[in-house]
């Protein structure tokens, strides 16, 4: 039993079902409605660590092999990427992760002269240095990849029920200290299961909450615009990532997608809100896009100045130490988290998935052990939002923690 059908929902109930179990993916509303639908699109091989660079270009494998796995045809734009610094302190960061990452297997490299001044969107100022990352790839329409993992779900033999809401998470055999849980109840029916995954995006707390668990995340807002389509702006581009800046671009619907990572993020508590609030309810502030793009004007004046054609905006789960909460939950028998997205979960959402359920079905956490929930000691709801917010202002930041 999976409890959400995002990207990480989707993806562990497909890989369950590819491993021979019986599956039911429930959602409160539409798949992917929720942030999975409003996701940027970007893969990106260079990650902080070992373990995120592995599951990172497993996922882009993932993605640029999907028909041949699950059965399901996939769009993949493999453009690449450029990763930029214009700072003498981002330039040191960006040599230090080409060194480590290089060292992990990616395929990162420093960019040749004038390669980056071929890109039409971004204007070079002759200090950049840049990065080229040829394995990132983008999916240009995020709902593409939900429809996808529908189809290839049931394909498999997985159901996938929409529009219906889990009202309860049924545990015996005690309390959260040394519970079992046995199954989840909805508006509909009752529905046994020996496991429940809690992968519910941003609602994953108040999820946890119905068998007693609390998941140790924090909830907050973002955001990105798409411009209106523009002549000057290739198609075939490759992403930008201007790290100094916190602002990533791509082209999208023949316009220029802009966003980033603001400096305060907005957090968001859905358990305090009421039962009917959702993603559209999340209040946005096109002036916080603005003033990210300003920041790269000169280089990418499109982003800054052209009409922008879409505003939209999700909610990212952040944990504290800034890495995925996907393992089994500490004194429940049986229930699961996949969460701790830290801005990744769709793009890492395939890789994320294949290595829960092979934890399920096996026994076996294999190196995803180090990314279970019960990593964490007793933090605070005060603590959980600090720490969250610093992970997502430092996402493209060498600042220590």
């Amino acid at each position: 039993m999976v409890i959400g059908a995002g990207a990480l929902g989707l993806s562990t109930g497909l890989h369950c079902a590819l491993a021979g179990r019986s599956v039911i993916v429930l959602e409160r509303r539409t798949a992917g409605s929720q942030a999975s639908g409003r996701a940027a699109g970007l893969f990106k091989s260079v990650q902080a660590d070992e373990l995120r660079t592995r599951l990172a270009r497993r996922s882009i494998a993932l993605a640029a092999t999907f028909a041949e796995w699950a059965g399901e045809p996939l769009a993949v734009s493999a453009a690449g990427s450029f990763l930029i610094a214009r700072t003498p302190v981002h330039r040191d960061y960006l040599r230090r992760e080409l060194a480590q990452a290089r060292g992990w297997g990616a395929d990162v490299r420093e960019a040749e002269p004038g390669q980056l001044g071929s890109v039409s969107y971004y204007r070079p100022n002759g200090a950049d240095f840049a990065l080229w990352c040829p394995e990132d790839v983008y999916i240009e329409e995020p709902l593409s990849l939900i429809a996808a993992s529908v189809a290839a779900c049931r394909r498999h033999g997985a159901e996938v029920a929409e529009n219906e809401p889990v009202t309860g998470i049924r545990v015996s055999g005690g309390t959260v200290s040394g519970g079992t849980v046995s199954g989840v109840e909805t508006g509909r029916r009752a529905i046994t299961a020996p496991v429940v995954v809690d992968a519910a995006g941003g609602w994953v707390r108040p999820v946890g909450a119905l068998a007693g668990a609390r998941v140790p995340v924090a909830t907050v807002r973002h955001q990105l615009l798409i411009t209106s389509p523009r002549a000057d702006v290739d198609p075939g581009d490759p992403i930008v990532r201007v790290a100094d800046a916190a602002v990533y671009l791509r082209p999208a619907r023949g316009g220029l997608m802009a966003g980033g990572f603001e400096a305060d993020p907005l957090p968001v508590a859905v358990e305090r809100e009421a039962a009917s609030f959702g993603t559209d309810d999340v209040p946005l502030d096109l002036g916080v896009l603005r003033k990210l793009a300003d920041q790269v004007g000169l280089e990418a004046p499109v982003a800054s100045a052209a009409p922008v054609a879409e505003h939209r905006g999700g909610l990212f789960t952040m944990s504290p130490d800034g890495r995925f909460v996907a393992g089994p939950v500490p004194g429940l028998s049986g229930l699961w988290v996949a969460s701790g997205c830290n801005g990744s979960g769709f793009s890492s959402s395939l890789a994320i998935g294949e290595g829960l359920a092979a934890w399920i079905t096996s026994g076996s956490a294999g190196g995803m052990g180090a990314l279970a929930p019960g990593r964490f000691g007793p933090l605070g709801d005060e603590e959980l939002v600090s720490r969250g917010i610093w992970q997502y202002a430092h996402y493209y930041d060498p600042a220590p923690a």
